[in-house]
Protein backbone atom coordinates (compact mmCIF):
# COMPACT_ATOMS: atom_id res chain seq x y z
CA UNK A 1 0.00 0.00 0.00
CA UNK A 2 2.98 2.32 0.63
CA UNK A 3 4.57 1.54 -2.47
CA UNK A 4 1.46 2.31 -4.45
CA UNK A 5 0.93 6.09 -2.61
CA UNK A 6 4.64 6.82 -3.28
CA UNK A 7 4.06 6.07 -6.77
CA UNK A 8 0.75 8.31 -6.83
CA UNK A 9 3.38 10.96 -5.32
CA UNK A 10 6.17 11.02 -7.77
CA UNK A 11 3.26 10.99 -10.39
CA UNK A 12 1.69 13.53 -8.89
CA UNK A 13 5.23 15.73 -8.46
CA UNK A 14 6.31 14.79 -12.19
CA UNK A 15 3.10 16.10 -12.99
CA UNK A 16 3.31 19.46 -11.43
CA UNK A 17 6.51 19.62 -12.81
CA UNK A 18 5.37 19.31 -16.46
CA UNK A 19 2.77 22.04 -16.11
CA UNK A 20 5.24 24.39 -14.45
CA UNK A 21 7.45 23.92 -17.63
CA UNK A 22 4.80 24.26 -20.28
CA UNK A 23 5.57 27.94 -20.82
CA UNK A 24 8.94 26.98 -21.34
CA UNK A 25 7.80 24.34 -23.58
CA UNK A 26 5.52 26.66 -25.71
CA UNK A 27 8.86 28.74 -26.25
CA UNK A 28 10.67 25.80 -27.31
CA UNK A 29 7.78 24.65 -29.78
CA UNK A 30 7.40 28.20 -31.15
CA UNK A 31 10.82 28.75 -31.79
CA UNK A 32 11.76 25.56 -32.96
CA UNK A 33 8.92 25.65 -35.68
CA UNK A 34 9.81 28.35 -36.94
CA UNK A 35 13.85 27.29 -37.57
CA UNK A 36 12.01 24.33 -39.13
CA UNK A 37 10.19 26.25 -41.47
CA UNK A 38 13.30 28.30 -41.96
CA UNK A 39 15.51 25.64 -42.64
CA UNK A 40 12.94 24.13 -45.36
CA UNK A 41 13.55 27.06 -47.47
CA UNK A 42 17.15 26.67 -47.41
CA UNK A 43 16.77 22.98 -47.88
CA UNK A 44 14.71 22.84 -50.77
CA UNK A 45 17.00 25.89 -52.02
CA UNK A 46 19.92 23.52 -51.71
CA UNK A 47 17.95 20.80 -53.29
CA UNK A 48 17.47 22.23 -56.32
CA UNK A 49 20.60 23.98 -56.63
CA UNK A 50 22.80 20.83 -56.61
CA UNK A 51 20.04 19.26 -59.39
CA UNK A 52 20.22 22.03 -61.69
CA UNK A 53 24.44 21.95 -61.27
CA UNK A 54 24.22 18.38 -62.14
CA UNK A 55 21.85 18.70 -64.90
CA UNK A 56 22.93 21.85 -66.68
CA UNK A 57 25.43 19.98 -69.36
CA UNK A 58 22.21 17.38 -69.94
CA UNK A 59 20.91 20.68 -71.64
CA UNK A 60 24.31 21.04 -74.05
CA UNK A 61 23.92 17.56 -74.65
CA UNK A 62 21.01 17.14 -75.57
CA UNK A 63 21.35 19.91 -77.76
CA UNK A 64 23.60 17.89 -79.43
CA UNK A 65 21.68 14.84 -79.39
CA UNK A 66 19.23 16.01 -81.07
CA UNK A 67 21.21 17.65 -83.93
CA UNK A 68 22.77 14.42 -84.52
CA UNK A 69 19.89 12.41 -84.41
CA UNK A 70 18.29 14.52 -87.25
CA UNK A 71 21.04 13.20 -89.55
CA UNK A 72 21.24 9.58 -88.37
CA UNK A 73 17.04 8.95 -88.20
CA UNK A 74 17.33 9.81 -92.01
CA UNK A 75 19.98 7.52 -92.73
CA UNK A 76 19.38 4.28 -90.67
CA UNK A 77 16.14 2.03 -91.19
CA UNK A 78 13.58 2.91 -88.19
CA UNK A 79 13.42 -0.58 -87.14
CA UNK A 80 17.04 0.20 -86.29
CA UNK A 81 15.95 3.21 -84.36
CA UNK A 82 13.75 1.87 -81.91
CA UNK A 83 15.84 -0.97 -81.03
CA UNK A 84 18.69 1.39 -80.34
CA UNK A 85 16.73 3.96 -78.28
CA UNK A 86 15.03 1.14 -76.59
CA UNK A 87 18.32 0.11 -75.65
CA UNK A 88 19.26 3.50 -74.51
CA UNK A 89 16.27 4.23 -72.49
CA UNK A 90 17.21 0.90 -70.63
CA UNK A 91 20.98 2.49 -70.14
CA UNK A 92 19.05 5.32 -69.12
CA UNK A 93 17.40 3.43 -66.43
CA UNK A 94 20.22 1.65 -65.14
CA UNK A 95 22.05 4.65 -64.40
CA UNK A 96 18.92 6.05 -62.59
CA UNK A 97 18.12 3.36 -60.72
CA UNK A 98 22.28 3.51 -59.52
CA UNK A 99 21.35 7.29 -58.27
CA UNK A 100 18.43 6.65 -57.10
CA UNK A 101 19.81 3.93 -54.42
CA UNK A 102 22.56 5.87 -53.33
CA UNK A 103 20.43 8.64 -52.76
CA UNK A 104 18.50 6.57 -50.97
CA UNK A 105 20.67 5.43 -49.05
CA UNK A 106 22.59 8.57 -48.18
CA UNK A 107 19.27 10.19 -46.74
CA UNK A 108 18.35 7.04 -44.61
CA UNK A 109 21.69 7.41 -42.93
CA UNK A 110 21.42 10.85 -42.16
CA UNK A 111 18.25 10.98 -40.94
CA UNK A 112 18.29 7.79 -38.59
CA UNK A 113 21.29 9.53 -37.02
CA UNK A 114 19.30 13.19 -36.67
CA UNK A 115 15.88 11.43 -35.66
CA UNK A 116 17.70 9.95 -32.65
CA UNK A 117 19.54 13.56 -31.76
CA UNK A 118 15.94 14.80 -32.53
CA UNK A 119 14.17 12.41 -29.71
CA UNK A 120 17.13 13.56 -27.76
CA UNK A 121 16.78 16.90 -27.88
CA UNK A 122 12.76 16.73 -27.73
CA UNK A 123 13.25 14.78 -24.01
CA UNK A 124 15.77 16.90 -23.07
CA UNK A 125 13.37 19.84 -23.46
CA UNK A 126 10.10 17.75 -21.57
CA UNK A 127 12.26 16.93 -18.72
CA UNK A 128 14.76 20.07 -18.15
CA UNK A 129 17.53 18.07 -18.82
CA UNK A 130 20.92 19.44 -19.31
CA UNK A 131 21.56 18.67 -22.85
CA UNK A 132 20.35 20.00 -26.07
CA UNK A 133 17.02 21.32 -26.42
CA UNK A 134 15.14 21.31 -28.70
CA UNK A 135 15.32 25.06 -30.03
CA UNK A 136 19.15 24.45 -29.84
CA UNK A 137 18.75 21.67 -31.88
CA UNK A 138 16.70 23.17 -34.79
CA UNK A 139 19.17 25.92 -34.31
CA UNK A 140 21.88 23.33 -35.27
CA UNK A 141 20.04 22.15 -38.16
CA UNK A 142 19.73 25.39 -39.72
CA UNK A 143 23.47 26.79 -39.62
CA UNK A 144 24.61 23.18 -40.80
CA UNK A 145 21.93 24.09 -43.85
CA UNK A 146 23.31 27.45 -44.47
CA UNK A 147 26.90 26.13 -44.57
CA UNK A 148 26.25 24.04 -46.78
CA UNK A 149 23.89 25.65 -49.08
CA UNK A 150 25.75 29.35 -48.77
CA UNK A 151 28.66 29.24 -46.67
CA UNK A 152 30.31 26.56 -48.52
CA UNK A 153 29.86 27.79 -52.19
CA UNK A 154 31.26 31.63 -51.21
CA UNK A 155 34.25 29.57 -49.50
CA UNK A 156 34.35 27.79 -53.43
CA UNK A 157 33.92 30.86 -55.19
CA UNK A 158 36.45 33.37 -52.19
CA UNK A 159 39.39 30.95 -53.09
CA UNK A 160 40.10 31.68 -56.28
CA UNK A 161 42.88 34.49 -55.86
CA UNK A 162 44.64 32.39 -53.70
CA UNK A 163 43.89 29.30 -56.18
CA UNK A 164 45.55 28.36 -59.40
CA UNK A 165 48.07 30.51 -61.25
CA UNK A 166 47.97 34.24 -62.07
CA UNK A 167 50.59 35.09 -64.95
CA UNK A 168 49.66 38.89 -63.96
CA UNK A 169 50.55 38.96 -60.49
CA UNK A 170 54.58 38.15 -60.89
CA UNK A 171 56.36 35.03 -60.08
CA UNK A 172 56.18 33.67 -63.92
CA UNK A 173 58.01 35.07 -67.10
CA UNK A 174 56.33 34.13 -70.23
CA UNK A 175 59.28 32.42 -72.43
CA UNK A 176 58.08 31.41 -75.50
CA UNK A 177 54.63 31.42 -77.39
CA UNK A 178 53.26 30.17 -80.13
CA UNK A 179 49.10 30.39 -82.01
CA UNK A 180 47.97 27.42 -79.57
CA UNK A 181 49.97 27.73 -76.30
CA UNK A 182 52.10 30.41 -74.17
CA UNK A 183 54.91 28.37 -72.06
CA UNK A 184 55.77 30.40 -68.72
CA UNK A 185 58.81 29.98 -66.50
CA UNK A 186 57.90 29.33 -62.98
CA UNK A 187 59.84 31.07 -60.81
CA UNK A 188 61.01 30.29 -56.79
CA UNK A 189 59.28 31.21 -54.12
CA UNK A 190 61.83 32.35 -52.20
CA UNK A 191 63.63 34.86 -53.22
CA UNK A 192 66.76 33.56 -52.12
CA UNK A 193 66.68 30.70 -54.55
CA UNK A 194 68.14 31.09 -57.46
CA UNK A 195 67.09 29.29 -60.94
CA UNK A 196 70.41 27.27 -62.40
CA UNK A 197 70.61 28.24 -65.83
CA UNK A 198 72.78 25.39 -66.38
CA UNK A 199 70.52 23.06 -65.01
CA UNK A 200 67.98 20.36 -66.58
CA UNK A 201 64.77 21.73 -67.75
CA UNK A 202 61.47 20.64 -67.33
CA UNK A 203 58.01 21.22 -69.45
CA UNK A 204 54.92 20.53 -67.92
CA UNK A 205 52.06 19.89 -69.55
CA UNK A 206 48.60 20.47 -67.72
CA UNK A 207 45.24 18.23 -68.63
CA UNK A 208 42.90 19.78 -71.31
CA UNK A 209 39.96 19.03 -69.83
CA UNK A 210 40.55 20.62 -66.34
CA UNK A 211 43.14 23.22 -66.96
CA UNK A 212 46.73 23.64 -65.49
CA UNK A 213 45.37 25.18 -62.60
CA UNK A 214 45.67 22.12 -60.35
CA UNK A 215 49.26 22.10 -60.86
CA UNK A 216 49.49 25.49 -59.17
CA UNK A 217 46.91 23.86 -56.64
CA UNK A 218 47.51 26.58 -53.57
CA UNK A 219 51.07 28.13 -54.13
CA UNK A 220 50.51 30.48 -50.48
CA UNK A 221 49.93 27.36 -48.44
CA UNK A 222 53.17 25.47 -49.92
CA UNK A 223 50.50 23.05 -52.42
CA UNK A 224 51.78 23.35 -55.59
CA UNK A 225 53.45 20.78 -58.19
CA UNK A 226 54.82 23.47 -60.27
CA UNK A 227 56.87 25.33 -57.13
CA UNK A 228 57.82 22.65 -56.60
CA UNK A 229 60.48 21.93 -58.91
CA UNK A 230 60.99 25.99 -59.25
CA UNK A 231 61.56 25.93 -55.06
CA UNK A 232 64.66 23.60 -56.01
CA UNK A 233 66.24 26.05 -58.87
CA UNK A 234 64.93 23.63 -61.39
CA UNK A 235 64.34 25.45 -64.51
CA UNK A 236 60.62 25.14 -64.73
CA UNK A 237 58.30 25.85 -67.28
CA UNK A 238 54.33 24.87 -68.21
CA UNK A 239 52.46 24.92 -71.30
CA UNK A 240 49.38 27.29 -70.81
CA UNK A 241 46.79 26.58 -74.14
CA UNK A 242 45.24 29.74 -74.73
CA UNK A 243 41.78 30.98 -74.65
CA UNK A 244 39.56 28.24 -76.70
CA UNK A 245 36.69 30.54 -76.94
CA UNK A 246 38.41 33.29 -78.61
CA UNK A 247 41.53 31.12 -80.39
CA UNK A 248 40.30 29.57 -83.33
CA UNK A 249 43.66 27.80 -84.04
CA UNK A 250 43.08 26.32 -80.74
CA UNK A 251 39.38 24.83 -81.82
CA UNK A 252 41.21 23.32 -84.52
CA UNK A 253 44.50 22.28 -82.38
CA UNK A 254 45.30 18.55 -83.36
CA UNK A 255 47.70 16.22 -82.09
CA UNK A 256 50.24 17.15 -84.53
CA UNK A 257 49.94 20.82 -84.32
CA UNK A 258 50.61 19.87 -80.40
CA UNK A 259 53.65 17.92 -80.88
CA UNK A 260 55.32 20.45 -83.22
CA UNK A 261 54.24 23.23 -80.12
CA UNK A 262 56.16 20.85 -78.00
CA UNK A 263 58.89 20.40 -79.99
CA UNK A 264 59.69 24.58 -80.87
CA UNK A 265 59.31 25.07 -77.13
CA UNK A 266 61.85 22.21 -76.58
CA UNK A 267 64.21 23.75 -78.99
CA UNK A 268 64.05 27.22 -77.29
CA UNK A 269 64.83 25.82 -73.58
CA UNK A 270 67.84 23.68 -74.75
CA UNK A 271 69.09 26.79 -76.75
CA UNK A 272 68.78 28.39 -73.30
CA UNK A 273 69.96 26.12 -71.24
CA UNK A 274 72.43 23.74 -73.06
CA UNK A 275 70.68 20.31 -71.47
CA UNK A 276 67.87 18.46 -72.99
CA UNK A 277 64.62 18.64 -71.75
CA UNK A 278 62.69 16.61 -69.19
CA UNK A 279 58.44 16.15 -70.47
CA UNK A 280 56.73 15.79 -67.56
CA UNK A 281 52.62 15.34 -68.26
CA UNK A 282 49.62 15.14 -65.99
CA UNK A 283 46.79 13.28 -66.62
CA UNK A 284 45.71 13.75 -70.17
CA UNK A 285 48.65 15.91 -70.89
CA UNK A 286 50.55 12.65 -70.05
CA UNK A 287 48.94 10.69 -72.77
CA UNK A 288 49.54 13.59 -75.00
CA UNK A 289 53.32 14.04 -74.20
CA UNK A 290 53.39 10.22 -75.13
CA UNK A 291 52.10 10.92 -78.56
CA UNK A 292 54.57 13.86 -78.92
CA UNK A 293 57.48 11.52 -77.99
CA UNK A 294 56.94 8.75 -80.41
CA UNK A 295 55.99 10.52 -82.98
CA UNK A 296 59.77 11.30 -83.40
CA UNK A 297 59.40 14.77 -83.50
CA UNK A 298 60.60 15.62 -80.38
CA UNK A 299 64.22 13.16 -80.84
CA UNK A 300 67.28 15.08 -79.66
CA UNK A 301 65.54 17.50 -77.66
CA UNK A 302 63.94 14.72 -75.11
CA UNK A 303 65.83 12.72 -72.90
CA UNK A 304 63.62 11.47 -69.90
CA UNK A 305 60.05 11.60 -69.54
CA UNK A 306 57.55 11.89 -66.30
CA UNK A 307 53.68 11.04 -66.07
CA UNK A 308 51.20 11.49 -63.89
CA UNK A 309 48.16 9.24 -63.62
CA UNK A 310 47.88 9.27 -67.27
CA UNK A 311 46.31 7.07 -69.10
CA UNK A 312 47.78 5.13 -71.30
CA UNK A 313 45.68 2.56 -72.59
CA UNK A 314 42.25 3.64 -71.70
CA UNK A 315 40.57 0.56 -72.43
CA UNK A 316 42.22 -0.72 -69.06
CA UNK A 317 40.25 1.69 -66.89
CA UNK A 318 37.52 -0.50 -66.15
CA UNK A 319 34.88 1.45 -64.53
CA UNK A 320 34.97 3.61 -67.85
CA UNK A 321 34.97 0.69 -70.23
CA UNK A 322 31.92 -0.84 -68.58
CA UNK A 323 29.90 2.23 -68.77
CA UNK A 324 30.66 2.84 -72.13
CA UNK A 325 29.98 -1.16 -73.03
CA UNK A 326 26.28 -0.29 -71.98
CA UNK A 327 26.11 2.36 -73.62
CA UNK A 328 24.58 1.25 -77.42
CA UNK A 329 27.26 1.52 -80.34
CA UNK A 330 25.13 3.89 -81.77
CA UNK A 331 25.98 6.71 -78.95
CA UNK A 332 29.51 6.25 -78.53
CA UNK A 333 30.16 8.89 -80.76
CA UNK A 334 31.78 12.37 -79.94
CA UNK A 335 29.24 14.20 -81.99
CA UNK A 336 26.78 13.92 -78.92
CA UNK A 337 29.49 16.28 -76.79
CA UNK A 338 29.95 18.72 -79.75
CA UNK A 339 29.53 22.41 -79.96
CA UNK A 340 29.21 24.52 -82.58
CA UNK A 341 30.77 27.86 -82.50
CA UNK A 342 29.28 31.02 -84.17
CA UNK A 343 32.81 30.82 -86.65
CA UNK A 344 31.24 27.43 -88.14
CA UNK A 345 34.18 25.44 -85.66
CA UNK A 346 32.93 22.28 -83.40
CA UNK A 347 34.36 21.81 -80.19
CA UNK A 348 33.68 19.16 -77.63
CA UNK A 349 32.08 20.91 -74.28
CA UNK A 350 34.24 20.22 -71.71
CA UNK A 351 31.26 20.60 -69.25
CA UNK A 352 29.74 18.06 -71.03
CA UNK A 353 32.59 15.57 -71.02
CA UNK A 354 33.00 15.82 -67.03
CA UNK A 355 29.21 14.71 -67.17
CA UNK A 356 30.28 11.90 -68.33
CA UNK A 357 32.56 10.72 -66.06
CA UNK A 358 29.65 11.65 -63.35
CA UNK A 359 27.21 9.31 -65.05
CA UNK A 360 29.71 6.47 -65.14
CA UNK A 361 29.82 6.97 -61.01
CA UNK A 362 26.24 7.84 -60.35
CA UNK A 363 26.69 6.40 -57.15
CA UNK A 364 29.01 9.25 -55.65
CA UNK A 365 27.42 11.49 -57.75
CA UNK A 366 23.84 12.00 -57.76
CA UNK A 367 22.87 15.46 -57.11
CA UNK A 368 21.29 14.20 -53.73
CA UNK A 369 23.56 11.80 -52.45
CA UNK A 370 26.59 15.19 -53.12
CA UNK A 371 23.79 17.22 -51.30
CA UNK A 372 23.53 14.62 -48.03
CA UNK A 373 27.32 14.33 -48.57
CA UNK A 374 28.11 17.59 -48.24
CA UNK A 375 25.70 18.13 -44.92
CA UNK A 376 27.15 15.25 -43.37
CA UNK A 377 30.72 16.57 -43.68
CA UNK A 378 30.19 19.51 -41.60
CA UNK A 379 28.05 17.87 -39.33
CA UNK A 380 30.21 17.55 -36.38
CA UNK A 381 29.16 15.09 -33.50
CA UNK A 382 30.06 17.70 -30.66
CA UNK A 383 28.29 20.11 -32.92
CA UNK A 384 31.17 22.75 -32.96
CA UNK A 385 31.22 24.99 -36.00
CA UNK A 386 32.82 23.93 -38.52
CA UNK A 387 35.85 26.02 -40.50
CA UNK A 388 35.63 25.66 -44.45
CA UNK A 389 38.72 23.60 -45.31
CA UNK A 390 41.16 25.82 -48.01
CA UNK A 391 42.19 22.67 -49.87
CA UNK A 392 38.27 21.39 -49.65
CA UNK A 393 37.16 25.03 -51.39
CA UNK A 394 40.14 24.84 -53.83
CA UNK A 395 39.55 21.23 -54.85
CA UNK A 396 35.69 21.91 -55.47
CA UNK A 397 36.60 25.06 -57.64
CA UNK A 398 38.99 22.93 -60.00
CA UNK A 399 35.74 20.54 -60.60
CA UNK A 400 33.03 23.17 -61.17
CA UNK A 401 34.61 26.03 -62.34
CA UNK A 402 38.07 24.77 -64.60
CA UNK A 403 36.47 22.88 -66.92
CA UNK A 404 36.75 24.10 -70.64
CA UNK A 405 36.09 22.90 -74.07
CA UNK A 406 38.36 21.09 -75.84
CA UNK A 407 39.91 20.79 -79.33
CA UNK A 408 38.15 17.97 -81.24
CA UNK A 409 41.16 16.88 -82.59
CA UNK A 410 42.65 16.35 -79.43
CA UNK A 411 39.76 14.50 -77.75
CA UNK A 412 39.47 12.29 -80.92
CA UNK A 413 43.11 10.59 -79.64
CA UNK A 414 42.12 10.25 -75.88
CA UNK A 415 38.60 8.63 -77.16
CA UNK A 416 40.55 6.25 -79.13
CA UNK A 417 42.11 5.39 -76.66
CA UNK A 418 39.37 4.45 -74.81
CA UNK A 419 37.97 2.40 -77.64
CA UNK A 420 40.56 0.87 -79.09
CA UNK A 421 43.01 -1.25 -77.19
CA UNK A 422 47.12 -0.87 -78.02
CA UNK A 423 48.42 -4.32 -80.02
CA UNK A 424 49.85 -7.35 -79.04
CA UNK A 425 53.20 -5.17 -80.35
CA UNK A 426 52.32 -2.10 -78.36
CA UNK A 427 50.69 -0.41 -80.98
CA UNK A 428 48.71 2.51 -79.95
CA UNK A 429 45.70 3.37 -81.43
CA UNK A 430 46.38 6.54 -82.73
CA UNK A 431 48.47 8.01 -85.33
CA UNK A 432 50.48 11.31 -85.77
CA UNK A 433 52.02 12.96 -89.30
CA UNK A 434 50.34 8.86 -90.42
CA UNK A 435 53.01 7.56 -88.22
CA UNK A 436 52.55 4.12 -86.12
CA UNK A 437 53.25 5.16 -82.83
CA UNK A 438 54.87 2.17 -80.37
CA UNK A 439 55.97 1.95 -76.84
CA UNK A 440 59.14 0.73 -77.78
CA UNK A 441 60.66 3.12 -79.50
CA UNK A 442 61.23 5.07 -76.26
CA UNK A 443 63.98 2.12 -75.38
CA UNK A 444 65.26 2.65 -79.05
CA UNK A 445 65.68 6.57 -78.30
CA UNK A 446 67.28 6.15 -74.77
CA UNK A 447 64.22 7.54 -72.89
CA UNK A 448 64.39 7.28 -68.82
CA UNK A 449 60.84 7.20 -67.55
CA UNK A 450 59.44 7.52 -64.40
CA UNK A 451 55.78 6.60 -64.45
CA UNK A 452 53.00 7.79 -61.38
CA UNK A 453 50.70 6.57 -60.31
CA UNK A 454 47.84 7.41 -57.35
CA UNK A 455 47.12 3.93 -55.57
CA UNK A 456 43.00 4.82 -54.90
CA UNK A 457 42.41 6.39 -58.41
CA UNK A 458 39.02 6.51 -59.39
CA UNK A 459 39.46 7.84 -62.34
CA UNK A 460 42.42 6.72 -64.29
CA UNK A 461 43.03 2.89 -62.88
CA UNK A 462 46.33 1.93 -62.38
CA UNK A 463 46.33 -0.59 -65.40
CA UNK A 464 45.71 2.37 -67.81
CA UNK A 465 48.84 3.56 -66.70
CA UNK A 466 50.94 0.88 -66.76
CA UNK A 467 49.49 -0.40 -69.69
CA UNK A 468 53.41 0.71 -71.35
CA UNK A 469 54.83 -1.92 -69.20
CA UNK A 470 54.08 -4.74 -71.05
CA UNK A 471 56.88 -3.32 -74.11
CA UNK A 472 59.13 -0.90 -72.19
CA UNK A 473 61.15 -0.80 -68.68
CA UNK A 474 60.01 2.54 -66.64
CA UNK A 475 60.31 3.41 -62.93
CA UNK A 476 57.43 3.51 -61.47
CA UNK A 477 56.26 5.43 -58.33
CA UNK A 478 53.17 5.11 -55.89
CA UNK A 479 51.62 7.68 -54.23
CA UNK A 480 48.46 6.84 -51.69
CA UNK A 481 45.18 8.17 -52.01
CA UNK A 482 43.70 9.57 -55.04
CA UNK A 483 43.78 10.83 -58.59
CA UNK A 484 44.89 14.67 -57.69
CA UNK A 485 46.72 13.83 -54.95
CA UNK A 486 49.67 13.64 -56.26
CA UNK A 487 49.14 17.75 -57.39
CA UNK A 488 47.60 18.72 -53.87
CA UNK A 489 48.64 16.76 -50.56
CA UNK A 490 51.70 15.46 -51.83
CA UNK A 491 53.14 18.48 -53.27
CA UNK A 492 53.65 20.31 -49.66
CA UNK A 493 56.96 19.52 -49.25
CA UNK A 494 56.62 18.75 -45.04
CA UNK A 495 54.15 15.99 -46.49
CA UNK A 496 55.17 11.76 -46.22
CA UNK A 497 55.62 11.66 -49.59
CA UNK A 498 56.95 14.55 -50.88
CA UNK A 499 57.84 15.12 -54.09
CA UNK A 500 61.36 15.62 -53.65
CA UNK A 501 61.64 12.65 -51.38
CA UNK A 502 61.87 9.27 -51.49
CA UNK A 503 59.59 7.02 -49.14
CA UNK A 504 58.54 3.38 -49.16
CA UNK A 505 55.33 1.91 -50.03
CA UNK A 506 53.08 -0.93 -48.97
CA UNK A 507 49.99 -1.95 -50.86
CA UNK A 508 48.59 -5.76 -51.43
CA UNK A 509 48.52 -5.20 -54.96
CA UNK A 510 51.75 -3.52 -55.14
CA UNK A 511 54.02 -5.22 -52.97
CA UNK A 512 56.60 -3.39 -51.07
CA UNK A 513 58.58 -0.76 -53.20
CA UNK A 514 60.41 2.27 -52.78
CA UNK A 515 59.43 5.39 -54.66
CA UNK A 516 60.90 8.25 -55.85
CA UNK A 517 58.80 11.46 -55.93
CA UNK A 518 59.64 13.33 -59.43
CA UNK A 519 61.07 16.25 -58.09
CA UNK A 520 63.50 13.90 -56.43
CA UNK A 521 63.61 11.92 -60.10
CA UNK A 522 64.59 15.50 -61.98
CA UNK A 523 66.98 16.40 -59.30
CA UNK A 524 69.06 13.20 -59.17
CA UNK A 525 68.76 13.32 -63.15
CA UNK A 526 70.19 16.99 -62.85
CA UNK A 527 72.92 15.74 -61.12
CA UNK A 528 74.26 12.72 -63.18
CA UNK A 529 74.37 15.61 -65.98
CA UNK A 530 76.73 17.75 -63.50
CA UNK A 531 79.02 14.80 -63.34
CA UNK A 532 79.39 13.77 -66.71
CA UNK A 533 80.21 17.62 -67.65
CA UNK A 534 82.76 16.97 -64.56
CA UNK A 535 84.46 13.99 -66.38
CA UNK A 536 84.67 15.21 -69.75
Amino acid sequence: MQNNSDAIRDGIAFFNRALEQMPNWNDQVMEASFNVSKGAQTYWYGVLKYTNEFMVPFWTALDSFLRLEQKKAMSLPIEETAKDYLELLQFNMQIANKGLASSATAVTDHYLRKMSEALEAMLHTIFSGNGKSLAAYTVRQLQLLDLTVHAYPKAILDIEPEYGFHFDRGGYVKAAETDRFELYQVLPQDSAVQVREDGKPIIILPPYVLGANILAFLPGEGKSYVHCFANQGIPTYIRIMKDIDTTPAVQLLTPEDDALDTRYFCEQLMTRHGRKVTLNGFCQGGFMGMLDLLSGELDGLVDAVITCVAPMDGTRSIALVEYLQHLPPRFRDLGYAAKLLPNGNLVVDGKVMSWVYKLKSIENEAPIFTFYRDLMMFDRPDGKPVKINKTAAAINHWLLYDRKDLPLGITKASFDSYTIPVDADGNLPVKVFGRTLNFKRLKEMGIRWLLCIAESDDLVDDKASLAPLDFVEAEVTVFPKGHGSIATSWSMPSSACALDSCWSHKSSRFGAKECRGPVRYQLDLQAEGYEGQEKS
